[in-house]
C-alpha cells in the first residue's frame, strides 16, 4: 500500500488486525474402487498460521498444488475446514467474528465485508447477465433500489475505469482487462473490508497485468481496503504486497516483510522461487542461480520430516525425520528450516 510521503510511516504493529488464522486444516477425502471407498487424505492445508492487519496487503505465493487457493476459500468457508480457527474483525470495530463457527445468516451478512476477486475474467462472469446484473447483484440481494444500484454501479465503473453507459452491455462485449475491471467492480461496489484476490492477475497480458496492479493499489487507497494477494508469481507480489507469506505442500515455510524476504530468504524453497524470477538487467543476467528440481509432493503422501527436503540441497538427517516449525528470525519474519541460522541464501539483488 502506498502511503504519502509527508505522513507518519505506519507501521504493522500499530495496525490492528482484521483477520486471524490458527492451524487452519483442510482435507479433501480420496475415494477409489467400485464401492468407492476411501482410499486416503489430501492435506490440501495443513495447520496454517496466519495474521493479516488493516490496510495491509499479504502476498500468499506459492507453486501450483500447494495450496494457496484452498487456504483462501476455506478462510471465505467455501469450503468447511475441517480444523482450526478463523477470526475476523469488521472495521471499526473492537469484536471479533469466530467464521468457523458462524451460522449461515451471519457468513451471508458478511459476504459484503470480505469478498473476493478470482483468477479467471472469461469464467467468472454470467455472459447471460448485463455489466450492471453482474455488477450489482450483491446490492440487489440485499433489496437496495434499481435505482440506486444504477447510481451506485456508475459510480464503481467509473473508479474502475469503465465507461457507466456500458452498464446494458453483455461481457462478451469486453476484452480481458476490462472484463476483470468488472469483476473488480463487482467486487468493491459493497465497499468490502478485506478482499481475497486469488491469481487476480494471471490470466491477462503483461501490460494489462500492471494496469490492474495499479489499479488494485489505488483503490486500496482511496478505499481503505486490506488484501489477501494469492499468486503464483513472486515479481507480482513484489510488487503489491507489504508481506509475504511462502506456501508449500499446504504449510507456510517462510514469512516476512516484502522486502526482507526478497533480500535475503530465510528458506530454500523461498530462495529457489526467487532465483526463478526473470531479471530485466544485464548485468544481473549471468548471477548464479539455484536450480529446484524435483516435483511437488503429492499432499496425501507428504514425506516424513520437512516436506522440501527430497528437493533441498541443504537437506540433513533431521531434515529427513523431524518437522521443523515455523519460527521467528532474528532481523525479523519466521521460516520453518531447521538450519535457516546457518545457511546463506541469495536474495534478489535491488
Amino acid at each position: 500500500m502506498s502511503a504519502d510521503p509527508n505522513s507518519a510511516v505506519v507501521t504493522r504493529e500499530e495496525r490492528a488486525p482484521c483477520l486471524e488464522v490458527r492451524d487452519l486444516k483442510m482435507h479433501f477425502g480420496q475415494t477409489g474402487g467400485f464401492f468407492k471407498q476411501k482410499t486416503g487424505t489430501v492435506r490440501a492445508v495443513d495447520g496454517v498460521d496466519l495474521t493479516v492487519h488493516d490496510g495491509e496487503t499479504v502476498g500468499l505465493v506459492g507453486e501450483s498444488g500447494c495450496g494457496k487457493s484452498t487456504l483462501g476459500r476455506a478462510i471465505l468457508r467455501v469450503y468447511e475446514p475441517t480444523h482450526g480457527d478463523i477470526r475476523y474483525r469488521k472495521r471499526g470495530s473492537s469484536d471479533w467474528i469466530d467464521l468457523t463457527a458462524a451460522t449461515p445468516a451471519t457468513l451471508a451478512d458478511l459476504r459484503h465485508d470480505i469478498r473476493m476477486i478470482f483468477q479467471d475474467p472469461f469464467t467468472s462472469l454470467n455472459a447471460r447477465q448485463t455489466v450492471l446484473e453482474a455488477i450489482g447483484q450483491p446490492l440487489f440481494g440485499r433489496g437496495v433500489a434499481r435505482s440506486e444500484v444504477q447510481d451506485r454501479v456508475a459510480a464503481i465503473m467509473q473508479k474502475v475505469g469503465l465507461r457507466p453507459e456500458f452498464m446494458s452491455r453483455y461481457p462478451h462485449a469486453f476484452s480481458g482487462g476490462e472484463r476483470q475491471r468488472i469483476v473488480i467492480a463487482r467486487a468493491l461496489v459493497v465497499e468490502p473490508h478485506l478482499v481475497v484476490a486469488d491469481e487476480a492477475v494471471s490470466a491477462l497480458d503483461v501490460s494489462v497485468r500492471a494496469q490492474t496492479l495499479n489499479l488494485l493499489q489505488d483503490l486500496q487507497d482511496e478505499f481503505d481496503l486490506t488484501y489477501l494477494f494469492i499468486s503464483h508469481d513472486l515479481s507480482v507480489v513484489k510488487h503489491v504486497s507489504d508481506h509475504v507469506a511462502v506456501m508449500y505442500v499446504g504449510k507456510i515455510v517462510e514469512f516476512a516483510p516484502t522486502s526482507e524476504i526478497f533480500a535475503r530468504p530465510r528458506h530454500p524453497y523461498t530462495a529457489a522461487l526467487i532465483d526463478a524470477i526473470p531479471v530485466s538487467t544485464p548485468d544481473l543476467r549471468g548471477r548464479p542461480r539455484s536450480e529446484l528440481t524435483g516435483e511437488v509432493p503429492d499432499p496425501s503422501r507428504p514425506p516424513p520430516g520437512c516436506l522440501f527436503h527430497p528437493r533441498c540441497p541443504f537437506a540433513t538427517d533431521i531434515c529427513r525425520t523431524q518437522v521443523p516449525q515455523l519460527r521467528p528470525m532474528r532481523g525479523g519474519g519466521q521460516a520453518a528450516c531447521h538450519h535457516a541460522e546457518e545457511i546463506e541464501l541469495q536474495g534478489l539483488p535491488s
